[in-house]
């Protein structure tokens, strides 16, 4: 097939050659030998790879693929796309699923203030569910299995004192559903997360001015009922400054171990750095006659405090109330702006530094990292704060209050940032946990934030950002085709989910979508009847994903190759039936 020829009509040939991949050649005879040897064209398969996909010509095939035939297969037949179960057992919004490591039972969290568990067999049932309200709780909306899946934590917004909302963290025994312990966080969109099997992130913060705070980060016993003074069940882990009324939210740990050995390189100059030279992907333009070009990908920008000119932050604190006094202060500050520029003297003095060498160099390290979101211009989340975490802070042994600290050490520094220059909306890592995925709506370029309370419009796409953590960089230019209509005011989490070879996201637009994480093209849309919340894909099982909507429903999504192969399981009616009549006669 000639380039730029008359298209061929690919869904039709493509299904043709998957009945005669699945067809007995024997029967069929001479034609179907003819047509396996065109199925088999490996340069007709890659014409029409590219045709009917749209990829770049620039992109290589899958590192896994061993011919266009079989990629052309693994994209046409391996997505869940096809809906085999709708669960309604909840009865208001359904806000987030998670999976065991096992793949054998999931979780979800909703409105309706319970969290269900279920098993995960050839039809998904429910096992048991846990309802939050008798502990004051307004709804769940997070969940997470520990390492052994011997514990779940769910998180769920707590209401106390005179209405006022924060967040509350409750651990649940899978032995028998008991609730086994409950930590306070706050705020409650820390939604927290497990560091090891028994120990879990929790968040507090306190108010220090109008939009100035401190988010506090606490490791917890998952059993809080140690009964034992030697023994501490909770330990601080970080004390972090907040400017412009930011706080810190959505805590994720990624365990750095796997690094030099990922499911998946999404650097193409990588994956072929063995065998041949390639040009490189673009990954940051937004026009056409921009991709042609090679670029690098946009190094992320790493937040610095302001510089004073060499001037020590006491002196310069100092100096800066003299100009106040003096009214040497030109234009006049705004109460806001004086706020956020005595905090930012004020924490230069008395702040950690960094962690020196961020980046692992040992494939073996037991390192692992914290990841939030953070800001440092508005109330909105937009910015991803790395914290290293080291092997001797992974317990709560040791004083609660965690190490000693001299005066000028009050606030522990960021050892990296990531500034995204939009609201993040959602997070989510490989399972190898070398890359972060990122959902976000973008600012307007160029604009400028005068009121942290009044941040930028937000754009209505979603853009779907990808980070490689072990270079701190931008890999990939953002995925997108999914939409979000809320303001900023009323911006919600949108969670996605990675798999070994896709992605996938909500969304506003009552779509689920999913992403190639290779090529970098959207899949599949997956409808509902509201708002997509959440995804998940099975962990052992890439062709079963879950959907949770504001519908209510949770929707099971399978491949059509294992649709095929459950169908082939079940007995067919017409021999049962068949079988009954040969009963009957006898």
């Amino acid at each position: 097939m000639a380039a730029g020829g008359p298209r061929l009509p690919d869904t039709v040939l493509f299904e043709i050659f998957l009945y005669l991949d699945h067809a007995d050649v024997l029967s069929v005879g001479l034609v179907c030998q003819q047509w396996r040897a065109v199925a088999r064209d490996e340069f007709l398969w890659k014409e029409l790879f590219y045709r009917y996909y749209r990829v770049s010509r620039d992109v290589p095939r899958h590192p896994a693929a061993v011919s266009w035939y079989d990629e052309f297969q693994r994209l046409y037949d391996t997505i869940p796309c096809v809906e085999v179960q709708a669960l309604k057992e909840h009865n208001d919004q359904v806000l987030h699923l998670s999976f065991s490591h096992s793949g054998c039972l999931f979780a979800s969290c909703s409105k309706d203030c319970t969290v269900k568990i279920w098993s995960n067999e050839l039809d998904i049932s429910l096992q048991h569910s846990s309802n939050m309200r008798p502990y004051n709780w307004s709804y769940t909306q997070f969940s997470q299995f520990n390492s052994d899946d011997s514990l779940l934590l769910v998180s769920g917004v707590f209401v106390g004192p005179h209405n006022s909302s924060s967040g509350e963290i409750a651990v649940i025994s899978m032995e028998n559903f008991t609730l086994l312990s409950r930590v306070r966080n706050k705020p409650y969109d820390v939604f927290g997360c497990w560091l090891n099997e028994t120990n879990l992130i929790s968040g507090n913060l306190h108010r220090i001015g109008r939009i100035t705070s401190c988010s506090v980060l606490w490791l917890n016993n998952a059993f809080q009922g140690i009964e034992s003074e030697n023994v501490n069940v909770v330990k601080r882990l970080f004390k972090i400054q907040n400017l412009n009324a930011s706080t810190i939210r959505t805590v994720m740990v990624a365990d750095c171990s796997r690094y030099d050995s990922p499911d998946l390189l999404l650097d193409y100059e990588e994956q072929l750095a063995a065998s041949s030279t390639c040009p490189v992907f673009d990954l940051g333009s937004d026009s056409e006659e921009e991709e042609a070009k090679p670029k690098q990908p946009p190094e992320p920008a790493v937040q610095e405090l302001p510089d004073a000119g060499g001037v020590p932050a006491e002196d310069g604190l100092q100096q800066f109330f003299d100009d106040i006094m003096g009214s040497h202060m030109r234009p006049a500050m705004t109460d806001t702006e004086l706020e956020t520029k005595v905090a930012e003297l004020f924490v230069r003095n008395r702040t950690k530094p960094p962690e020196p060498n961020l980046l692992p160099t040992d494939s073996n390290s037991k390192t692992k990292y914290l990841i939030f979101t953070t800001g440092c211009l508005t109330y909105s989340p937009h910015q991803i704060g790395i914290k290293r975490i080291l092997p001797h802070q992974m317990t709560t042994a040791g004083p609660v209050l965690g190490e000693e600290r001299r005066s000028d050490e009050f606030f522990d520094s960021l050892d990296h940032v990531i500034d995204i220059h939009g609201h993040i909306i959602g997070m989510g890592l490989s399972p190898d946990h070398r890359y972060l995925y990122v959902n976000s709506r973008a600012w307007p370029r160029d604009c400028v934030i005068s009121d942290p309370m009044q941040p930028p419009p937000i754009a209505e796409e979603i853009d779907l950002h990808v980070f490689d953590l072990k270079t701190m960089k931008e890999v990939k230019r953002a995925l997108r085709a999914h939409r979000a209509y809320t303001p900023n005011e009323e911006c919600f989490f949108i969670f996605l989910d990675v798999s070994r070879d896709f992605v996938a996201s909500g969304a506003e637009d009552r779509h689920g979508y999913i992403w190639d994480r290779h090529y970098n093209i959207c899949l599949a849309k997956l409808q509902h009847d509201n708002v997509v919340n959440s995804v998940a894909f099975s962990p052992v099982e890439q062709e079963l994903l879950l959907t949770a909507s504001d519908d209510t429903t949770i929707k099971v999504w399978r491949s059509p190759r294992a649709v095929r192969i459950r169908q082939a399981r079940r007995p067919r009616p017409r021999k049962l039936l068949f079988s009954w009549l040969m009963n009957q006669k006898s």
